[in-house]
């Protein structure tokens, strides 16, 4: 356990053990929709990780069994203008941002409504693992607007241009077979499974060498935005970063010694 402390109202619920961080988004009865106070708590607990030297990982997830997120607050989205809805996406996207640039994996486990602000929340986790009853989507041009957190870009990266485009044109809903299918999500279960898996994946994560796992992440996501040979440069001085420290040190002595690493 970290001394990391952690000021969030009660609008996204912290838990932290052994270095692994859970974010619930709490607001079962609006379906957990995003809207500013939720982004402002979000980013309350942002300051934290981001200051915790001992985090692993995050997961994040949404109260309740109907949604993960089920997208923006609609009700305080409609009587915006336009310098308004700029504003309030900026902060989405900064927000969104920092959750992504996080140097630890950031899982969302991704339970019911999964649509709007809700997919672009999970869109920049580095992954998300899905119960069966997972609905995905972008249904943002129903409303007559596009996805404003980022949406236009990470939905691409993830599942390619066409796939990105059929779902943000056509507005539709995906449940998790299909999600699993396109790429969207990495793995699917039941929902009674999802608690137990998220345990395990939480103390593999936090197993493997933090420094390590975090030059992973930079050289995937920055390297995707290089071409290959200054992305494979990347990975070079990433790969020899790692020898700067102790942790390759202990990881290597304990393949040899046959021994769990401690890290």
């Amino acid at each position: 356990m970290s001394n990391a402390t952690y000021n969030s109202s009660d609008l996204i619920d912290v838990q932290e053990r052994d270095g692994v961080v859970r974010l619930t988004v709490n607001r079962p009865k609006a379906l957990n929709a995003l809207n500013p106070e939720v982004l402002d708590a979000l980013s309350e607990v942002l300051d934290s990780l981001e200051a915790n030297e001992g985090l692993r990982a995050v997961m994040l997830t949404g109260a309740g069994d109907k949604a993960f997120v089920a997208g923006a607050d609609i009700t305080r989205m409609r009587e915006q203008t336009p310098q308004q809805a700029q504003a309030f996406a900026g902060h989405a996207l900064d927000t969104v941002r920092r959750l992504e640039k996080l140097p630890v994996p950031v899982v969302a486990l991704v339970n019911g409504f999964c649509l709007g602000g809700g997919c672009e929340l999970a869109l920049a986790c580095d992954w998300a693992v899905a119960s069966d009853n997972a609905m995905f989507g972008q249904p943002e041009v129903q409303l007559g607007v596009i996805p404003g957190f980022g949406g236009t870009q990470r939905l691409p990266r993830r599942v390619g241009p066409a796939m990105a485009l059929d779902l943000m044109t056509t507005g539709r809903k995906i449940d998790a077979s299909e999600a699993l299918r396109i790429g969207l999500v990495n793995q699917v279960m039941s929902q009674a499974e999802l608690d137990d898996y998220a345990e395990k994946l939480a103390g593999q994560l936090a197993g493997n060498g933090p420094r390590a796992v975090g030059a992973a992440k930079s050289a995937v996501y920055d390297g995707m935005e290089q071409d290959v040979d200054s992305a494979l440069k990347l990975e070079q001085s990433l790969f020899a970063l790692c020898f700067a420290g102790d942790e390759q040190q202990e990881g290597m002595a304990a393949f040899v010694e046959k021994r769990p690493a401690r890290f």
